[in-house]
């Protein structure tokens, strides 16, 4: 499965922005700009945790905010602004992390020194 979202404003959720996010089973690609177009992935087996908030005038628009917290070096905080079925998109999200991470045979430690978290060990 695949889901392809633009983000959107906040005025009626019209797709004013030239970002555009791909959710797939593998990665999360997110695609930003007109002139100069940066594109960043994550992987799916990276992402630990995620977030969804919703503002009054996100609810009113059926729109969300949709926060991945991942173990990424270049985005620890992958942010999937103003969506729609962002619930749904999150609900995926979580899923399909849990099963890459069993695919690969990802492990997550802490640390017992206090030094914060350690990598993702195969």
């Amino acid at each position: 499965m695949e889901y392809k979202e633009r983000k959107r404003s906040l005025f009626f959720g019209l797709p004013l922005s030239f970002t555009t996010y791909t959710i797939m089973e593998k990665k999360i690609n997110i695609k930003k700009g007109l002139l100069r177009i940066e594109e960043d992935d994550t992987l799916m087996y990276k992402i630990q945790d995620v977030k969804l908030v919703r503002s009054l005038l996100e609810r009113i628009f059926k729109l969300g905010t949709v926060i991945c917290y991942s173990g990424d070096v270049t985005d620890s905080n992958l942010t999937l602004t103003h969506i729609r079925n962002a619930s749904e998109i999150k609900e995926y999200i979580l899923e399909t992390s849990e099963s890459e991470r069993r695919k690969v045979r990802t492990l997550h430690t802490m640390d017992l020194d206090g030094m914060g978290e350690v990598d993702d060990l195969q």
